[in-house]
């Protein structure tokens, strides 16, 4: 019988425990394990993790599982915390072809239920590649006509957290097919809760790590699910897509590694802004501007750009991230978009109020033809002194094709470590991070300072 498009994705990541994968994709997964506790520590310390910790205080101080700065935790409960965490500060990964942060899910499950079985450093890494493969396959088949109207992070996160844990709890390949086909009805997260002031967007992050280890965890107990949930007639691919072609989705499994093509954020914002700040800030070093030397930006974008980010809400930390006038316009104030960029000083500032009134943003049919592929931007901006500055963006500072070397992830870790575990327990950790295959056991993971 002809397999369905879970169960070929079942059948691979069971066999990435003992794949002989290249070197490329071990440190490419360790990458991606040192940029997750960079965006996850800050996120610790901060709501909507901080509320979950007292809305959840009786499944806490007991347990497996720790969570980040080592308060114990049932295996699911730091799953739910630990992924919220990292998609709070918006600094977590991208798979641009699945418009999705595979990261803050995938290993938050995949660290909860190595943490709970004992998982060496290399089994969890294989966790990690596990889920980020089978994942961003998924999303990128559902397509922009599934990110019409939901959160891929809580949808297709769902399926990296499930193959993940169910890797580290030892499921065959059938066992590994149900538990994504369990997973397929959890998926959720509208894209409603981030188009305005909301705490509940970092939750489809930790929603998603909760129900793959659940999904993992009860198929290996013999929980069936129903394989045919992608590709049947009245499956996932129909009922929230238009279409995925799985076949295509599936054919270079093993072969080639997503992992490898991750965006590393270089700004604590929504990912579709980066490209106008990015364009912005380099149209400021070439030509020596101040941000009241601007009389106008026109930013032209893709559709997400205009969707998400093309409003002029800014009053709180969460919608400010949101706000493409209010990002450009600090960017080009203050220098760059961090986690100081939402204080009540830089969100009050006047000098960035009046320079966001002056920014607009509209959608540019080439480069929404791009997307979700290439992410661009392409900017108008018109200075006092008459002088008109074009620039065309082609890729975000950070995506695979201008990426972030390893010493600027050592950076961006430290910048957003040291504040939490100091610079010790932080220089401490991201040695152990880089090492991660050569560790016989998590346990480095549940005391970090």
């Amino acid at each position: 019988m002809t397999q369905t498009a879970l169960e070929r994705f079942g059948a691979y990541a069971a066999t990435v425990s003992t794949a002989d994968l290249p070197s490329e994709a071990i440190h490419a997964a360790k990458r991606c394990v040192i940029d997750w506790y960079a965006t996850t520590l800050p996120g610790a310390v901060e709501a909507p993790a901080t509320m979950l910790e007292k809305a959840l205080a009786d499944e806490l101080d007991r347990g497996a599982a720790t969570l980040m700065l080592g308060r114990k935790a049932a295996v699911r409960t730091a799953a739910l915390i630990n992924g919220t965490a990292s998609h709070t500060v918006e600094f977590d990964d991208i798979y641009a072809p699945a418009i999705y942060h595979p990261g803050s899910p995938t290993i938050a499950a995949a660290l909860a239920v190595g943490q709970a079985r004992g998982a060496s450093g290399e089994a969890f890494l294989r966790a990690v590649i596990a889920g980020y493969e089978v994942s961003t396959r998924i999303g990128a088949a559902m397509g922009r006509a599934h990110y019409k109207y939901w959160h891929n992070t809580g949808t297709i996160g769902p399926f990296g957290a499930a193959a993940a844990a169910g890797l580290l709890a030892g499921l065959d390949g059938r066992q590994q097919g149900h538990a994504l086909a369990s997973v397929a009805t959890f998926a959720a997260g509208l894209q409603q809760a981030f188009r305005g002031d909301s705490l509940s967007k970092p939750l489809h992050a930790g929603h998603a790590a909760d129900a793959g280890v659940l999904a993992a965890l009860s198929a290996e107990h013999g929980l069936l699910g129903a394989p045919a949930i992608l590709d049947a007639v009245g499956g996932m691919g129909e009922a929230m897509s238009n279409g995925p072609d799985w076949d295509a989705a599936t054919a270079d499994l093993g072969r080639a590694y997503n992992v490898r093509r991750m965006t590393v954020k270089n700004h604590g914002c929504c990912g579709h802004a980066f490209a106008a700040i990015d364009g912005a800030m380099a149209l400021q070093r070439e030509h020596r501007f101040a941000a009241d030397d601007v009389r106008s930006i026109d930013v032209g974008g893709y559709s997400a750009t205009v969707d998400v980010t093309g409003n002029y809400l800014h009053g709180t930390p969460a919608a400010a991230k949101f706000s493409l006038p209010f990002l450009v316009a600090s960017a080009l104030t203050h220098g760059s978009i961090r986690l100081d960029a939402y204080t009540p000083q830089r969100l009050g500032d006047p000098i960035v109020g009046a320079l966001m009134k002056r920014i607009t943003v509209a959608l540019d049919p080439e480069i929404d033809a791009l997307f979700p592929r290439q992410r661009a931007a392409r900017l108008a901006v018109q200075l006092a002194d008459g002088r008109v500055l074009d620039h065309f963006q082609p890729h975000r500072v950070g995506d695979p094709d201008l990426p972030l070397s390893d010493a600027d992830l050592d950076t961006k870790f430290r910048e957003l470590a040291v504040p939490v575990i100091g610079e010790a327990g932080a220089g401490r950790l991201l040695a152990q991070l880089w090492t991660l295959d050569e560790a016989p056991n998590l346990d480095f993971t549940r005391s970090l300072r």
